[in-house]
Parts: C-alpha cells; structure tokens; sequence
C-alpha cells in the first residue's frame, strides 16, 4: 500500500494587476492555511516522505508553508507538468517516484486535481483551495501505479470545516 496526499494550493491573490496565472502568490487566508494544514499532517502522524509541487508561484509557497510547518526535511520537487497537468500527466509523474517513498504529497491546482481524485477514488469531493485529500492506493511500488488503478479516500481536510480559515 502506499499512501497519496493531494493538496490544492492554498487561497492565492487576484490583487496584483499584470500578473499571469502562474505568478499569483496565496493572499492573507493562504498564508495562514497553508501552515495550519501542515500541522494537521504532523498531528496526523503524515509527514510525507517527498513532496512533489508544480512550480506556479501559489503552489511553491504552499508547498513551503506546509513542508515548514509538517517538518518535512527533504526536498521539495517542482514540476511544470503539474500546472495544467492532465490526470495522465499526473499519474506519469507518481508512476516515477522511488519505490522506498511510502508516503507521497502532491501540490497542484484544480479542476487537474479534482480530476485525479476522482478518477482513483470515484469519489466527487470537491477539493477548495488548501484541502488535503488522504488516500491509500492498493499498490505496493508507484509504478504500479496506472490510470485504472484505485484508491480509497481516507480524508479530506478543508480548512475552513477543520476551523482554520478566518
């Protein structure tokens, strides 16, 4: 078995003028959720082994906050195919993480996340912005892992139902 967090990206600003989609950094709610979901992995006893993130600016800055606050002490990788990245694309990208990590975080955007969820748990939650979806995947190496392969859906953390957002 291996276990899959997704998370999407915590509340990003629309603010800045000229900025592109990519560019948008987490406003003031994001700053705050993004460590507190964090510390939920901790309490959890969910501090993932690798943490993997596409590389818009929100995702980034999530994916800090969150490795800080869990006390994840490895490194984070982001990759460009997570942002816009299609189901297959995420599946590529998970099918292609060493086997010894058991527990793996991935940061990315929706409708793509959404997606990915459901295709593996047949569930529709919807996944608003910092939520954390905890799924265990009948796999016992990630390239294992396929785009029929499935998952059952633990948990889904949002911040606002846990008492985190203001």
């Amino acid at each position: 078995m291996k276990t899959l967090l997704l998370m999407r990206h915590a509340k990003s600003s629309w603010k800045q003028a000229g900025l592109t989609d990519w560019e948008r950094p987490l406003n003031k709610r994001g700053k705050s959720d993004a460590p507190r979901m964090g510390e939920r992995l901790w309490e959890e006893d969910l501090v993932p082994q690798l943490i993997v993130s596409s590389d818009a600016l929100r995702a980034r800055q999530t994916a800090e906050a969150v490795a800080d606050a869990a006390g994840y002490e490895g490194e984070v990788i982001y990759l460009a195919d997570l942002y816009h990245g299609t189901f297959a694309e995420y599946v590529e990208a998970l099918a292609s993480i060493p086997d010894e990590q058991e527990v793996v975080m991935v940061i990315g955007h929706n409708p793509d996340l959404q997606d990915v969820l459901e295709m593996l748990s047949g569930q529709t939650e919807p996944m608003p912005t910092g939520a954390i979806a905890h799924l265990e995947l009948a796999i016992g190496r990630w390239s294992e892992l396929r785009d029929d392969s499935e998952a059952e859906l633990l948990h889904l953390w949002r911040p606002r139902e846990i008492g985190f957002s203001s």
